[in-house]
């Protein structure tokens, strides 16, 4: 039965491929802008997770939460393509990228029932065994009722959200004349203002790239650095606008407006596996950690004039996040220390405690709790204290190893993996 289902979600992404933009040479892009300003106007619902890991990359749901999980099961459960992409969520639909046979496949589902709305497909196929089998990595982004996706192989494309139509398309890896990376592109695309920011890793002053939303015309292009698998972030440091970036040698930070070198701090680890999101601790200070034995550090900022210095605060080895990122709540730092949850001092990097071994599963902050999706696809329900570790529930959620992060839609909790997916209802009062 699951192959026959796969045969017909294939023809389906098939029949839904393509569409009227393409990308032929250089800069050469045929769009549909009228469709893209029709959309806008056609769906005014304010996502409540338009990309990966939430509104600001933080991994923080903001709302309140259902926390007695006694005779919790999900609403619904179905297959899913491979790949280890999370969703990005507008307007009641869930939007992910799948490997379906020999197609990556960007597909819109209903939040509530899990039915597929449609799906959008082309040509390719990703495969790294060391990196959680095969499929596109990266997490769409949403914004004014358009979806943006990356293949694994630099495909990127903008979709209608309310039909999965192209709007236009184009490869970043190809227009940067850069290499792919051993795991693939991961680093989901970021939607600031008109521009789309992607990270290629090109030569020449192309790594990092910035394309129109609108007309998929590049903007801009800046720095040399060989990338890695953080998506980049917008942050506010010292009353600074900027990006974010986690290069795979250098935390950072590009002005908005020149798209200029603001500061950096040097971070390499093995195999150029730096893949967890900086945690912004105020508007000054910014934690990272990476595995491998790499550890962690947070960074401290000071200005004078439009200068930009950069001290470390502390660096250990309690928090080494090989492809998860951690959290901040009231002070402190949680995550997962290679699979082994852990809490430090957000001040000083002391261990407050370490325990509950979840393998390389994701967390997300809600409330005073922790929603941990362990690797072998179990929910955990974790209290976000310093004091000592708390599980205050667990209950199981999808078969199959589970790297993938969740994701939030207005109290709804979705989840994940190569093989399945599911949905949980957590709005507060539910039952």
């Amino acid at each position: 039965m699951r192959a026959i289902y796969w045969i017909g979600l294939s023809l389906v992404a098939t029949l839904t491929a393509g569409g009227p933009a393409h990308r032929a040479n250089g800069d050469e892009l045929r769009t549909d802008e009228a469709a893209v300003r029709a959309g806008s106007q056609q769906d005014p619902v304010a996502s409540s997770w338009p990309g990966f890991r939430g509104r600001d990359r933080d991994g923080v749901y903001r709302g309140s939460i259902r926390v007695a999980w006694e005779g919790l099961a999900p609403m619904w459960k179905k297959p899913v393509g491979g790949g280890r992409s999370s969703f990005a969520v507008a307007g009641g639909r869930a939007f992910t990228v799948e490997q379906r046979n020999r197609n990556e496949v960007v597909a819109a589902y209903d939040v509530m029932t899990g039915l597929e709305l449609w799906s959008n497909a082309w040509p390719e196929r990703f495969s790294q065994w060391m990196g959680g089998g095969e499929g596109p990595r990266a997490t769409p982004a949403w914004a004014d009722g358009f979806v943006f996706a990356l293949g694994a192989r630099g495909e990127l494309r903008c979709l209608d959200a309310g039909s999965g139509r192209v709007v236009w398309r184009t490869n970043i890896l190809q227009d940067a004349g850069a290499k792919n990376l051993r795991w693939g592109m991961a680093a989901s695309p970021l939607i600031a203002g008109d521009a789309v920011i992607v990270l290629p890793g090109g030569p020449r002053g192309r790594s990092v790239a910035a394309y129109d939303r609108h007309t998929g015309k590049k903007l801009w292009t800046v720095l040399d650095d060989k990338q890695a698998y953080v998506a980049p972030m917008q942050v506010t440091l010292l009353g600074v606008p900027q990006y974010l970036i986690v290069s795979s040698e250098r935390l950072i930070g590009l002005s908005l407006d020149r798209h200029e070198l603001l500061w950096e701090f040097p971070w390499t680890t093995d195999h150029d596996a730096n893949a967890a999101q900086p945690v912004v601790i105020d508007d000054k200070r910014v934690f990272y950690s990476s595995g491998y034995g790499t550890g962690a550090a947070v960074i401290e900022l000071t200005k004078t004039g439009d200068r930009f210095a950069v001290r470390e605060v502390w660096r250990n080895i309690r928090m080494k996040n090989r492809q998860s990122s951690s959290v901040l709540h009231e002070g402190f730092i949680y995550g997962l220390d290679e699979g082994i949850l852990a809490c430090l001092d957000a001040a000083t990097g002391d261990l407050k405690w370490k325990g509950g071994r979840y393998k390389h599963g994701q967390l997300l902050l809600a409330g005073q709790h922790l929603v941990v999706i362990t690797e072998d696809g179990e929910l955990v329900l974790v209290a976000a204290t310093p004091e000592k570790l708390v599980e205050v529930a667990r209950v199981p959620a999808i078969e199959g190893t589970t790297w993938n992060v969740p994701a939030f839609a207005d109290g709804i909790l979705l989840v994940r993996n190569t093989e399945e997916m599911a949905a949980f209802d957590l709005r507060a009062g539910a039952r």
